[in-house]
């Protein structure tokens, strides 16, 4: 099969299709024929060489597709069956071993493109608003990096349950998008301090930055807030007060969906198409594909990503 591989370690860019060995399944495994694959930030990380995969993950990138089953393995699953796929590798290829706790069904009316734009980050926001920080109708929730593929769909999903919404983004271009998607509160990092603007009224954070904007996450949560980073694009490392957090009863969760066990990727899996696939298929959350790229140019798909003109998901095509 063709996938994508990265022929030169310290060129994160060196990414050309090749000829690969297809991949072997596993017990319960499913080989998935992959029509598109979602690009995510964390790819960008591993081309890096900042982010290898877990044991036992391929070392392809990609981590979310859909396509159509093409050997059902020793599953239960049927031949010709079109899914979505959470991954922890491999999505940047023409076929791809899948655990079929990780499969989902393709939202109605969602095409492949739709649905590889959407499963890694519904699963990755259900299970950390949902799922960890038990997000509640009322709730004023901030998300950093509103206008990403992240926050496009973050941003909605609040809504639909009722929240108040603040964001950040970089640009009054990416602040009106925001807006459209439902934001109330919209910060221009650049030219605002979100500490001070929301101080001590969060009641739950979304962040993709991590230790530099540790402190400022602290100071904008209400009582009993909760913290949850999901990325580390501002460095590893902050400065956390403890004294400012214990009388107010605040929380910080560090969390990463790649490296977590199958048994809770399948139980994520499962509770985010319960919950969130009913809203994709009546229209309350809407899929936000800023711009397709062809397998062969998923250099070029980085390079947009990294630029940070996109708003919403790049989705790679595969085959016809």
């Amino acid at each position: 099969m063709k996938a994508i591989i990265q022929t030169d370690p310290d060129n994160p860019r060196s990414l050309e299709l090749a000829e690969v060995e297809r991949p072997t399944l596993q017990p319960g495994e499913v080989l998935v024929k992959v029509a598109a694959a979602g690009v995510n930030r964390a790819d960008l990380k591993q081309a890096e060489g900042m982010y290898p995969p877990p044991k036992g993950a391929p070392e392809t990138l990609g981590l979310e597709c859909a396509g159509t089953i093409a050997d059902a393995g020793d599953t239960s699953r049927e031949v010709g069956e079109e899914v979505g796929c959470l991954l922890a590798g491999g999505g940047y290829a023409e076929y791809v071993a899948v655990p079929e706790g990780q499969l989902t069904p393709l939202p109605k009316g969602f095409s492949m493109n739709e649905t590889a734009a959407v499963v890694e980050v519904a699963a990755t926001v259900w299970s950390n608003l949902g799922m960890t920080a038990g997000i509640a109708e009322g709730d004023r929730v901030l998300i950093h990096g509103g206008a990403g593929g992240i926050g496009s769909f973050a941003i909605q999903l609040c809504k639909a349950l009722g929240c108040e919404v603040a964001v950040t983004a970089g640009s009054a271009e990416k602040l009106e998008y925001c807006r459209d998607l439902g934001a109330d509160i919209l910060i221009n990092y650049k030219e605002q301090n979100f500490a001070e603007e929301l101080a001590g009224s969060c009641d739950i954070i979304l962040d993709i930055m991590g230790g530099d904007y540790l402190e400022d996450n602290i100071k904008s949560l209400a009582d009993d807030g909760r913290l949850v980073v999901i990325a580390l694009q501002g460095g590893a490392k902050g400065t956390l007060s403890l004294g400012r957090m214990m009388p107010r009863r605040l929380t910080v969760h560090a969390t990463t969906l790649r490296a977590r066990p199958l048994p809770m990727k399948a139980a994520i899996v499962a509770d985010t198409v319960k919950t969130i696939w009913p809203l994709f298929e009546d229209g309350t959350i809407a899929p936000t594909i800023s711009r397709t790229f062809p397998l062969a140019e998923a250099a070029a798909a980085h390079e947009y990503l990294d630029s940070g003109d996109n708003t919403g998901k790049i989705v790679l095509t595969v085959g016809d």
